[in-house]
């Protein structure tokens, strides 16, 4: 008799991420591991760093499970622009972030079995130039509020966006062809 198959379980509270997920029409539980994240170093050092954090909070040794965790970090001249705290913090990250190109660095980590596996992936985003009345228009839509870098490229913030080179499922939060790749486990048939 074959052995069940493990179930997945995607350790993060972010709604883009189940969103993502679900696409692949699995079902998965979701485990908020509530872990401290680093903040400080390297972004795609910290990204795989987190990523990894989070799976390894939720994973229950003994059961057969795959456990995805992922952490996205938006980068800019070495700083890192994490979740605004306000609104104030939002405008100025929009402003910092206008005319300009920055990444958006994802960690991927899978534990199974007793295996972590781990990849890192890497967007670049094009913002257009915003004057002061722009920035306010567009954190005035509230999108800023729990996002990596202060805005979603797959809501209002799209109009904020020139080009994307790279995954646009990675700027929204999970880059699914690379997790495909990390595990193929996760493919339908």
């Amino acid at each position: 008799m074959a052995a069940p198959a493990p179930t997945l379980i995607l350790a993060s509270r972010s709604p883009q991420r189940r969103a993502i997920l679900e696409r692949l029409r699995l079902d998965f539980s979701v485990r908020v591991s509530g872990v401290e994240e680093i903040e400080q170093g390297d972004p795609a050092q910290i990204a795989l760093e987190n990523a990894l954090r989070k799976a390894r909070a939720v994973v229950r040794p003994g059961e057969r499970e795959i456990v995805i965790g992922c952490d996205t970090v938006v980068a800019l001249d070495g700083h890192i622009y994490g979740k605004p705290v306000d609104e104030a913090e939002a405008c100025a990250t929009i402003a910092a972030l206008a005319g300009r190109t920055h990444r958006v660095l994802s960690g991927l980590a899978v534990l199974l079995d007793g295996e972590e596996r781990t990849a890192g992936v890497c967007t670049a985003v094009t913002f257009k130039a915003l004057d002061t009345v722009g920035v306010r228009a567009y954190v005035a839509t509230g999108e800023w509020r729990e996002r990596s870098g202060g805005y979603a490229i797959q809501g209002a913030g799209s109009a904020l966006v020139v080009s994307v080179e790279g995954d646009v499922d990675n700027v929204v939060g999970l880059p699914l062809t690379r997790l495909l790749e990390l595990c193929p486990e996760l493919r339908a048939g």
